[in-house]
This record gives C-alpha cells, structure tokens and sequence, in this order.
C-alpha cells in the first residue's frame, strides 16, 4: 500500500472562506459577552470539518475522511460510482451499502477514476 493518496478531493475552497469569514464575524460578538463565546465553536467546527473531510484516492481503495474518523473502501468491494440528481457522488458496495464519498463531484469523477487506475464502470452519464 502506498503511504501517498495518489488524489486528494476536498470540498470547495469558497466553503473555506466562507468559515473564516463568519470566525472573524465572530469574534466582536463573541468578545461583548461570555455567554456569547461558544458561538466561536460554530465557525471553528466548520473550519476544520472542511479541512480535513474529503476523500483520497490510492490504487488500491478510497478513504472517506470525514471531522471524527473515516472510512477505507477497497476498489474490489465498489460495485458502482454513481451521481445523484445534486451532482454528488456515492459508492454502491458488494454488500448493498452505499457511502457518500465527500468532495467528489459528477464534474470530478473523471479524474477520481483516472487516479485511481481503474476502468469507467456504470453510473457514468
């Protein structure tokens, strides 16, 4: 297994912004009162989930990474990537289950695929 994600999607860079935006909106509010100081958490919490969630494409499987924990799903357990009407991108198992694989996009796939070494199968428009 390598070490490296061949591909690492995350959300829109705007999501980011937008976060840091609302932080620094924030924080007058915040500083005019104690009990207005776990409105900070909001922001913050939004900041690191669009940091870290997103999903990372190795040869051998995807990780979905979500603020707490993720998930490893090997390429031979994926029956099916396929978009819903929002564009938003899930994985059909062997098993029935299906995740949500975040960051990626009907506009991405192709590229998720392409990292991934791995042959356009059904679900594609």
């Amino acid at each position: 297994m390598s070490s490296r994600p061949v591909l690492r999607v995350r959300k829109s860079g705007a999501v980011l912004v937008a976060a840091l935006i609302a932080l620094v909106g924030t924080i007058p509010l915040a500083g005019s009162s104690w009990a207005l100081s776990p409105l900070l958490l909001i922001p913050i919490a939004v900041l690191a989930w669009t940091w870290r969630a997103g999903t990372d494409v190795y040869p051998e499987e995807l990780r979905v990474r979500a603020l707490f924990g993720g998930s490893r799903v090997p390429f031979t357990r994926i029956t099916e990537l396929a978009p819903d009407d929002r564009g938003r991108v899930s994985a059909l198992l062997d098993n029935g289950n299906v995740i949500r694989l975040t960051g990626i996009t009907r506009d991405n796939l192709p590229q998720v695929l392409a990292a991934s070494g791995h042959p356009v199968g059904a679900g594609d428009q």
